[in-house]
C-alpha cells in the first residue's frame, strides 16, 4: 500500500473514533487534495462545513476543490461568501481572481488580484499575473483591463494562447435542460462516441451549436459540462482574449486560439458573448470589426485547417446582434434556446446557495414553486436578502437564527425576475423578426405559439 493511502486510512480511523474532530477532518482533506483526489477532499470538507458552518478555512478548502474539479459555479458560490469581509486572506482572494478569469472577467479578476497583492505581497502567484498582464513596472507600459499597452513603436508579435481545462462536471450535474442535452449529444457527444455511423454517412466531427437566452442561466456551465462529459479539452474565450489595440492582432489571436484548439483534439472552444466578436457587420462602421467576422468565419469554415473533433460553442444574451452569417451550415447551424431554470433546477440552486449557512428544515421546492423565470443569479440575490433580514433580527436579539422556508419566501416577493427584461426584447424580435424561425423557442417558452 502506497504511503499516502496509508496516513489516508489512519486519518479515517482517527475520524471514526472522533468524528467531531474539525482540524483533523481538515487535515484528511488537505492530504486528499494534495494527492489530487478532490472529488473525495469535496466531501470531507462538506462534512466538515456542515459540523463548522462559519469556518472560513474550511469554506476555502472546499471552494479550491471545486475550482480543481472544473466546477466554477459552486466555487464562486462559495468564495463571494467570504471576500469583502474583514480578515479574509489573500489566498482567498487569488483564488477569486482564477475563478473570475475562468469566467472571462478580466478586469475584475486583475482587481481582486491586486487586492490580494496589497493585502500579503507574498501572495503573488507568477503564472497568474503573466496570464492577467500584470508585469513589473519597469518592465512595461501601462496595464489596461488585463493588457499591457506597449509604448508606440513596433507592434508586439507575440500570439496568445489560452489555458485548456479538463472539466469534471457532466450532463449529471446540470439540472434539468433535457432538450438542451439531446441536442448537444446529437451534435457533438455521439459523433465521437460512435464515429462509425457518422463516418457511414459521410458526416465529419465538428461543428458549432450557438445558445441563448437571458443572462445568468447557465450557458457557460453546460458548455463546460459538454467538454466533460467527452473528456475533451476545454478552451474559454472572451473578448479580451482576441481583441487587440493593433491593427491585425485580433484576427491573429483568433488565428492562435482555433490552431491551439486544433493541437489538442477533441477539444470543446466556447466563446463567451460570441456578439462582441461576431456582431452584424452591416452595423459597423469600421473596417477592423468586418476584417475580425471574416477571419472568424473563415476559422469555422476550416479555410486553412481542418476543424475536425474541434467542437464550437457559443453564447450570447443578443442572438439578434450576431451576424447572421454565423448560422449558415457548417457554422453554428444548431442555435438552441437557454432558458431560466426550470423546477428542478431552481431547487438544487437554491440548495447550493443555503450551503454552509445556518437553516432549518428549507423546502427547497416550494421556494422553486414561488421562483418561477428567476435565473440563477437571482436565485443568489433571494438567498442575500433573506441573510441580510436574519442579520438585521440578530443585530436587535443578539442571536443569530437559522434560515427557513418563510424567510426566503419572504425575499422572493420583495424582488422580481431580471429575466424579464431581457424576454421583453426577446418578444419583440420573437414576433416581428422570426422569418427563420429561430426564435420559436421563445414563443413557446412565453406561450405565444
Amino acid at each position: 500500500m502506497a504511503h499516502g493511502d496509508e496516513a489516508i486510512r489512519s486519518l479515517r480511523d482517527a475520524l471514526d473514533v472522533s468524528p467531531e474532530n474539525i482540524p483533523l477532518r481538515i487535515h484528511l482533506a488537505q492530504t486528499l487534495s494534495g494527492l489530487g483526489r478532490f472529488q473525495e477532499a469535496e466531501q470531507e470538507y462538506r462534512e466538515a462545513l456542515s459540523r463548522a458552518p462559519n469556518d472560513a478555512s474550511v469554506k476555502v478548502g472546499l471552494a479550491e476543490c471545486y475550482y480543481q474539479q472544473g466546477k466554477n459555479s459552486p466555487a464562486l458560490v462559495v468564495v463571494e461568501s467570504l471576500v469583502g469581509k474583514r480578515g479574509t486572506s489573500a489566498e482567498t482572494y487569488v483564488l477569486y481572481a482564477r475563478l473570475l478569469l475562468r469566467e472571462s472577467k478580466v478586469s475584475d479578476a486583475v482587481a481582486q488580484y491586486k487586492l490580494a497583492l496589497e493585502i500579503n505581497p507574498d501572495a503573488e502567484d507568477p503564472e497568474l499575473s503573466d496570464r492577467l498582464g500584470l508585469v513589473p513596472e519597469q518592465d512595461a507600459g501601462e496595464v489596461f483591463e488585463g493588457r499591457v499597452r506597449e509604448s508606440w513603436g513596433e507592434a508586439p508579435t507575440g500570439e496568445v494562447e489560452a489555458d485548456i481545462e479538463r472539466p469534471q462536471i457532466t450532463f449529471n450535474d446540470v439540472g434539468g435542460m433535457q432538450t438542451l442535452k439531446e441536442e448537444i449529444r446529437m451534435k457533438i457527444i455521439f459523433p465521437l462516441t460512435h464515429p462509425e455511423m457518422y463516418a457511414a454517412y459521410g458526416k465529419e466531427i465538428g461543428g458549432g451549436i450557438l445558445m441563448y437566452g437571458p443572462p445568468g442561466c447557465g450557458k457557460t456551465y453546460l458548455a463546460r459540462a459538454t467538454a466533460g462529459e467527452i473528456q475533451a479539452g476545454f478552451l474559454t474565450i472572451g473578448i479580451n482574449d482576441v481583441l487587440d489595440m493593433w491593427v491585425g492582432n485580433s484576427e491573429r489571436n483568433l488565428h492562435a486560439l482555433f490552431e491551439q484548439a486544433r493541437a489538442h483534439t477533441p477539444c470543446v472552444l466556447f466563446f463567451d458573448e460570441v456578439d462582441a466578436l461576431g456582431g452584424r457587420r452591416s452595423d459597423m462602421h469600421s473596417g477592423s470589426g468586418r476584417q475580425l467576422i471574416n477571419q472568424f468565419l473563415a476559422e469555422m469554415d476550416g479555410v486553412q485547417s481542418s476543424n475536425e473533433g474541434v467542437l464550437i460553442l457559443a453564447a450570447t444574451n443578443a442572438p439578434w446582434h450576431v451576424d447572421p452569417a454565423f448560422r449558415r451550415p457548417g457554422r453554428f447551424d444548431r442555435v438552441l434556446f437557454v432558458p431560466p431554470p426550470d423546477l428542478g433546477a431552481r431547487a438544487e440552486v437554491v440548495r447550493l446557495h443555503c450551503l454552509g449557512k445556518p437553516q432549518d428544515r428549507i423546502d427547497f421546492e416550494y421556494v422553486a414553486k414561488k421562483t418561477e423565470q428567476f435565473s440563477g443569479a437571482d436565485l443568489k440575490a433571494i438567498i442575500d436578502v433573506a441573510v441580510e433580514a436574519k442579520l438585521r433580527e440578530a443585530m436587535k436579539t443578539g442571536t443569530p437564527g437559522p434560515l427557513t422556508t418563510k424567510d426566503l419566501h419572504a425575499a422572493a416577493k420583495r424582488l422580481k425576475p431580471t429575466t424579464r427584461e431581457w424576454f421583453a426584447t426577446a418578444r419583440n424580435y420573437a414576433l416581428y423578426s422570426n422569418q427563420s424561425g429561430i426564435y420559436d423557442d421563445v414563443l413557446e417558452y412565453l406561450k405565444l405559439k
